[in-house]
């Protein structure tokens, strides 16, 4: 078998199936990313959604035996809607992070990279290989970074000289060993525009990341959101785009190569009072394709609520008081209730004030009397 004309042969095919950035990296260790992961948990600093042990995170042999080298792929998303939607009074939005727009690219990248797969199978008949996309156990950026796609920035992400930071990442273990293309070099230098604009201070330093508080990260728990984070999120529906939209490698760029990948301005900047009262049929139908639709809706609404209170939007009064007191879940009664008191009008005082002496939960109790507490503010 001739790897360097097979290599060559499937980054041409690539670009036939709509990969915009292919790179070969060796499956070895990733001797600096364990240490890394281990100091990692010891400060705390990992979200929890993380997949598999370090070892399995940083061992691709672990993962695949025969593992020989792995195939790194980008495909690039836009950074701009190209016919947003107006604004108009007392019909306000939120934002999906721009990682959120499109089809969900979990799907589409494992679809790319399957076509990859049965064409090496064409090849190599006892092709063996493993696919991830994001969920996976390797590090998406970690290994983009080996196979030269681009650099890891100070704000963690991986930096391609076409496309900027807005990417999608996908790998593939195989047992053939290609040759590693080389890595790129870090081009961040003294920049840390990045960390200085973070909003929570979540960019610890250049290329440390405390996801507990990264927004990215926080707009997708379930539980009540700290009340530090609160006025930090403002309309962010779904994850958080600061430390990518400051970059100055991001700048001008806007690419739209894939259609899967173009958002529905409808979805990527929702109207927010609808959110409130949806169905679970409702939400998945105008929301279900996306990536950001991954945690249900639950910390979709409860963000809805809090940027309803951003904008201290009266005309969402009736909507919040209806979840406060119709709702069986006690995180989006009490984000209701909280949100009330933000807006703060006499009506919404009121509402809180006669809730008060029917709820039982004393978390929600605890998020009214803050509401009432604003309302006296105000």
């Amino acid at each position: 078998m001739d790897v360097v004309t097979l290599k060559q042969e499937i980054k041409a095919y690539s670009k036939e199936i709509g990969i915009d950035k292919i790179g070969f990296a060796s499956a070895d260790v990733f001797t600096e990313l364990k240490q890394r992961l281990i100091e990692r948990e010891k400060l705390n600093y990992s979200s929890g959604f993380e997949k598999g042990s370090v070892e399995e995170r940083t061992e691709p042999e672990r993962l695949m035996a025969g593992a020989k080298s792995i195939i790194s792929i980008a495909l690039a998303y836009p950074s701009k809607i190209n016919n947003p939607p107006k604004s108009k009074p007392g019909e306000r939005r939120g934002i999906f992070c721009r990682a959120s727009w499109g089809t969900d690219y979990h799907h589409v990248l494992r679809a790319r990279l399957e076509k990859l797969a049965d064409y090496i199978q064409t090849r190599v008949p006892q092709f063996s290989y493993k696919t991830m996309v994001d969920t996976g156990e390797l590090s998406d950026r970690a290994v983009a970074e080996r196979a030269g796609i681009g650099f890891s920035g100070k704000n963690t992400m991986m930096i391609t000289k076409e496309f900027g930071s807005w990417v999608y990442l996908g790998e593939m273990i195989t047992n053939i060993p290609f040759i590693p293309d080389k890595p790129v070099e870090d081009s961040c230098g003294d920049c840390r525009i990045c960390l200085d604009a973070c909003p929570t201070g979540a960019l610890v330093q250049g290329g440390q990341l405390n996801a507990q508080r990264c927004l990215a990260f926080l707009t997708q728990t379930k539980d009540f959101l700290p009340d530090e984070f609160r006025a930090k999120v403002g309309t962010r529906v779904y994850g958080c785009d600061t430390c990518q939209a400051v970059c100055p490698y991001n700048k001008g760029i806007d690419f739209h190569l894939n259609e899967e990948f173009e958002p529905d301005s409808e979805v990527a900047k929702p109207l927010l009072r609808p959110m409130l009262r949806m169905s679970n049929r409702e939400f998945r139908e105008k929301f279900g394709t996306v990536s950001g639709f991954w945690r249900g809706k639950n910390p979709l609404q409860r963000n809805a609520m809090i940027g309803l209170a951003h904008f201290k939007d009266e005309t969402a009064i009736d909507d919040l008081i209806a979840v406060m007191t119709e709702d069986v879940r006690p995180v989006i009664r009490g984000t209701a209730a909280w949100a009330l008191g933000k807006i703060g009008t006499t009506k919404a005082r009121e509402a809180i004030e006669q809730a008060m002496t029917k709820e039982k939960d004393e978390r929600v109790i605890v998020e009214m009397e803050k509401g009432l507490e604003f309302t006296k503010a105000n």
